[in-house]
């Protein structure tokens, strides 16, 4: 059978997406790209505080790390929406990406921590004297950048290639990747580990010599965010519509006539997967500086079920949604948690509840379902 060959009637997930016509999404683009590029730069640097049209730096650390919640949401649709591998461990590479480039900003206090020490202030309090072997070269930017990406990835790659070879699917495996996080928790809690234990890297001073509070580096790492995010829309975007996307999406809808047909899916799916936490490591690390703070509760399974709400509410299989869903889900939480903090995760399982009901391609749904 061709290898280039794939059943058409397994592939129709992936023609969900197409319709969503080229030139708008080229336009959407050029438009969240004037906003991200040119809008919030000029009203958060330029315009006055005492100007309506004036953005606050708050509200540029919120948006900030609602397109790093994005970026984690897209990440969760390749694996989810078009491979049907629901991952309850999502916030474990997140997290990891965050540890890795809170290493590095962590190296950059140098002697202006409490202690005044070479050695950041949690590890003076533990009476350490030394770095911990896997701290080195962590004072190199390049070298930090790199774990980001490989830490996740090789933990993905490695936990990915058993459990699919073993054949590890649906509940069951959703079970697994929440318990991998959990356990994970419990040893970054651990003092002796050398991250910090339950408080995690705080009170970060500067990233590549530049102050970490001045207003142009926030914005910088507004506007990084916001290209990695268009970024990884495009390279979705391509992958969903290649014949790659076909065979995943194949693979999701009935996995084994795809190996009748003379595919494993073993392959595709574990690259799938290790991109997907990749991706997840680069949203990590450039949350990290822009909210200032990394501690083990970013691995808490709730945090995980989160992405997959977030993916769920936006609508599986369309790219756009997760996008939507993150923005949509947090933007509420950020109202919910200082109006009624109380009732939050009420309000949070009711949308799910609602979703899963009347929704069940959710809000991207009701753009395709006009247009069907």
């Amino acid at each position: 059978m061709p290898a280039a060959f794939v059943p058409l009637n397994l592939a129709v997930g992936a023609a969900r997406l197409s319709r969503f016509p080229a030139h708008l999404l080229w336009i959407a683009i050029g438009v969240a790209a004037m906003v991200l590029f040119v809008v919030f730069p000029i009203c958060n640097l330029v315009v006055p505080a005492t100007s309506a049209l004036h953005i606050s730096d708050y509200t540029v650390t919120l948006l900030g790390k609602i397109m790093c919640y994005a970026i984690v949401a897209l990440a969760m649709d390749l694996i989810w929406g078009y491979t049907g591998i629901l991952s309850l461990g999502h916030g474990l590479f997140f997290a990891l990406g965050g540890y890795a480039m809170g290493m590095y900003l962590m190296r950059s206090i140098g002697r202006e921590g409490v202690y005044q020490s070479d050695l950041p202030d949690f590890m003076v309090f533990l009476d350490w004297k030394a770095y911990p072997w896997y701290w080195s070269f962590t004072q190199h930017f390049w070298y930090c950048a790199l774990l980001v990406v490989l830490v996740p990835g090789l933990l993905a790659f490695v936990f990915g290639y058993f459990a699919f070879r073993s054949r590890i699917k649906g509940v069951y495996f959703s079970i697994i990747t929440q318990a991998l996080t959990y356990a994970a928790m419990l040893f970054f809690f651990r003092n002796d580990t050398g991250f910090g234990g339950n408080n995690g890297f705080t009170d970060f001073k500067r990233i590549l010599g530049f102050s970490i509070t001045a207003p142009t580096t926030r914005m910088a790492l507004f506007a990084i965010t916001g290209a990695a995010l268009l970024g990884f829309l495009l390279l979705g975007r391509a992958i969903v519509h290649s014949k790659l996307g076909r065979v995943l999406t194949a693979i999701r809808d009935a996995e084994t006539r795809v190996m009748f047909s003379g595919y494993n899916p073993l392959y595709f799916k574990l690259f799938v997967w290790t991109l997907s936490a990749v991706i997840c490591g680069i949203a990590g690390a450039l949350y990290v500086p822009q909210v200032g703070i990394i501690n083990p509760s970013e691995m808490s399974p709730a945090n995980s079920i989160e992405i997959a709400i977030w993916t769920a509410v936006g609508g599986r299989g369309t790219l756009i949604g997760p996008v939507l869903g993150a923005a949509i889900v947090n933007l509420g939480k950020s109202w919910f948690t200082q109006a009624l903090p109380e009732y939050w995760l009420f309000v949070l399982g009711l949308l799910f509840i609602l979703v899963t009901l009347f929704l069940p391609r959710g809000v991207a749904g009701l753009w395709l379902k006009r247009r069907a």
